[in-house]
């Protein structure tokens, strides 16, 4: 089990500040007498559109064969088998993407992870992983955010699950262009090749959740599935925070 020391001081001055004050909502700010998140963005961020593609995770219409990839999945040819999502791109779930890519999102993010296992957790355990793997930001990015966000997202899903997080399996081989800057056609090429296995023998014969924040194109989940297949894996499904 990997450490995180900023993210384990951060959830210990969460608890001092609410031995002084009463707790606050992560997202909104409101009071709140339950921890971290008040009702109204509860249900915001656990509501979602209940037909999805088994297979990238995007919305679908009412009458869409769920045994079938949508529209968008046979351009792709994902190296991940399927993805799940906690929800769509827009309002409270944005709202929260947004917030946890600030230097100040870092608890947000681990105890969004803690939500976002609690209401999807048979989701999530259908796919019966062994280790939870985040994707990596390069090392200047993280240096100039002080943290992954995709990281302590999959620290607060591994804690509230119960499995072994190898936060570090993958490494980003380049620095890349940010993604939302990227063309549909440019995002793939942006990541193409990027990501690299730190030890195969971490991953060697597992079944892995590849966690991140945002699936648009799926290109990133796409090639760093596609680095962790290549290293031995036996399975690797995506897990994202929103489908944009």
């Amino acid at each position: 089990m990997s450490h995180n020391w900023p993210s384990v001081l951060s959830r210990f001055a969460e608890g001092v500040q609410h031995l002084v004050w009463p707790p606050r909502c992560l997202t909104c700010d409101a009071p709140t007498a339950a921890d971290h998140f008040c009702a109204d963005c509860v249900t915001g961020l656990t509501t979602d559109h209940p037909h999805r593609c088994a297979f990238c995770a995007g919305t679908v219409g009412p009458h869409a064969d769920a045994t079938a990839p949508c529209f968008r999945c046979p351009k792709a040819k994902y190296a991940f088998g399927s993805a799940v999502r906690f929800g769509l791109y827009a309002d409270a779930v944005r709202r929260a993407v947004l917030q946890m890519k600030q230097p100040e999102g870092e608890l947000l993010a681990f105890r969004l992870g803690e939500l976002w296992a609690t209401h999807r957790r048979d989701e999530l355990l259908a796919m019966h992983p062994q280790v939870i793997v985040p994707v990596p930001l390069h090392r200047r990015r993280r240096w100039q955010r002080g943290y992954n966000q995709a990281e302590e997202l999959a620290r607060g899903l591994a804690r509230t699950l119960q499995l072994p997080l190898a936060a570090h399996a993958l490494r980003r081989q380049r620095a890349t262009d940010l993604q939302a800057n990227q063309s549909a056609t440019a995002r793939w090429d942006n990541v193409k090749d990027v990501f690299a296995v730190r030890s195969a023998a971490g991953v060697r014969g597992l079944r892995v959740l590849l966690v991140d924040d945002v699936l648009t194109t799926g290109a990133t989940c796409h090639y760093a599935a596609r680095a962790l297949s290549q290293a031995g894996a036996a399975q690797v499904h995506a897990a994202v925070v929103a489908h944009r």
